[in-house]
């Protein structure tokens, strides 16, 4: 595996410890290195990273807050 994508993936907790757990990628990304964006996607919808997720938290969460604050009046 090239050394620049071992450094990103040490650097970053969670595609390091998906990879502890999921060993398939490792083969993927040891055979080509053009996987890591892929990898990476894949880890940022696994683990809900991404804008969109982070947006329909924000969004959910609001709701749940109006709904209490609602039945306090």
């Amino acid at each position: 595996m090239d050394e620049v994508i071992i450094k990103k993936l040490m650097e970053n907790k969670e595609y390091y410890e998906y990879l502890k757990e999921n060993s398939e990628w490792v083969k993927y990304l040891k055979r080509d290195r053009n996987k890591y964006n892929d990898f990476v996607k894949f880890i940022k919808e696994k683990y809900r990273l991404r804008v969109q997720d982070k947006v329909n938290n924000a969004v959910d969460n609001l709701g749940v807050l109006s709904e209490v604050l609602s039945s306090i009046k």
